[in-house]
């Protein structure tokens, strides 16, 4: 085998291998990006569940886990996490667990699972308590503007979207 060929079959054996890697690398940024993971876990490992049944915010417990759409959820106990696999998007909280006024705005920010709230069935967190209590001031309206932007956010990191509004991306209350 002639050394030429040696090296074209080792660059074409690399091509192949980065095409390969790159596809599923981009899948876990995505996944990344639209899911609030922290340390691991959405939510910072509080049990979503919870929320809904013990109306208050309770921390995981690493025995009792599941996952859903790329993050790994925590629950308080094997009833909060078979009630979560039964009907997962009853339980998520929206915008990937992304601040909800900061969906609003165009923005990522954190969502602190100390401050949320539960409108019309739907698990909303905001980025502390004075961010929460803004939001609070017009829920429909940041509602109607999360709901306007966050697709168009998605799949953006935060950083991005401060250095750069997406076209369409309203910043507010609608």
């Amino acid at each position: 085998m002639s050394l030429v060929f040696k090296a074209f079959r080792n660059a074409l054996f690399s091509v192949g291998l980065a095409l390969a890697v790159v596809p599923a690398t981009a899948q876990l940024a995505q996944a990344e990006t639209e899911v609030n993971i922290v340390e691991g876990y959405a939510v910072h490992g509080y049990d979503v569940v919870a929320y809904f049944t013990q109306d208050k915010p309770v921390v995981g417990d690493d025995r009792f886990t599941a996952s859903h759409e790329g993050a790994n959820y925590r629950f308080a106990s094997a009833e909060n996490r078979d009630l979560f696999t039964a009907d997962p998007a009853k339980y998520a909280p929206k915008y990937g667990g992304y601040c909800a006024f900061g969906a609003a705005m165009g923005r990522k920010f954190d969502g602190d699972p100390n401050a949320w709230a539960i409108v019309d069935g739907e698990l909303y967190l905001n980025l502390n308590k004075k961010v929460q209590a803004r939001w609070k001031e017009n829920i429909p309206g940041f509602i109607k503007g999360s709901e306007n932007n966050w697709p168009l956010i998605r799949s953006i990191a935060d950083a991005s979207l401060e250095a750069s509004t997406p076209e369409g991306v309203t910043i507010g209350a609608q």
